[in-house]
């Protein structure tokens, strides 16, 4: 563990340092299909346009893999105040306090991270999923639904299933992975501990019949649920 990766930076400057530092310790081989328990972490934050004000919530959901179906769910909560402001490329010293919190709360610690965001598919190759890898020494994911960094080689493919590997110039960050048919494609990026190949095999190996991931797509769900219920107290 890093025990200062995680304090809040005074400048953006500060901020891209320390992910060029931590990327360094970002460990690109493992494989963590065998795990049985998958921590999915997921966040919902209030927006100027959103109808549900109140604070941001985060929620790790302990995916068992050997039954198939969730196993814990448990959250945190902080306002905004408490929180590192929104700047793209800098989301893990905003949401990884959160994700901390939550995990600290289930009541056994999970096998490997799958986390709603970037692992190394970022400019300074330290998403969340890498952040908090590196941070709490455990294999991790990142499965963002946007790209922020890297470039497809070549179009891909229309047909669920279909993957093209995301690289900035010759190295490879992740996968543009097509979950399902007719639907944008997801970022699949390792975050620590896990290689190339076995971070998309490990997702697939979670895919039931939508976009996302079994356990992220609980987690999602119950990220909104709970900001929702934060709300109404």
């Amino acid at each position: 563990m890093h025990p200062n990766s995680l304090a809040r930076p005074s400048s953006l400057q500060e901020a891209a340092a320390l992910q060029r530092a931590l990327a360094q310790a970002v460990v690109l081989a493992g494989n963590p299909c065998g795990a049985r328990y998958i921590g999915a972490l997921d966040a919902s934050h209030p927006t100027r346009f959103s109808k549900v004000k109140g604070p941001s919530v985060a929620v790790a959901v302990l995916w068992d893999r050997q039954a198939g179906g969730v196993l814990e769910v448990a959250a945190a909560q902080m306002d905004e105040a408490e929180l590192f402001p929104y700047i793209p490329g800098y989301l893990s010293f905003r949401e990884a306090p959160l994700y901390l919190a939550a995990l600290a709360r289930l009541s056994r610690p999970p096998e490997v991270l799958l986390v709603d965001g970037q692992g190394i598919a970022h400019p300074r190759r330290l998403g969340i999923a890498a952040h908090l890898g590196v941070y709490l020494d455990l294999p991790a994911v990142g499965v963002a639904k946007t790209l922020l960094f890297g470039r497809p080689e070549g179009a891909l493919p229309l047909q669920a299933g279909s993957a093209v590997r995301l690289m900035d110039g010759e190295a490879q960050m992740g996968w543009l992975f097509r979950s399902r048919s007719g639907v944008r494609p997801l970022v699949v990026s390792p975050g620590h501990q896990v290689g190339m190949e076995e971070s998309l095999a490990l997702v697939r190996s979670l895919m039931g019949k939508t976009r996302l991931p079994e356990p992220l797509r609980w987690a999602h769900i119950h990220a909104g649920l709970q900001r929702r219920q934060a709300n109404v107290r």
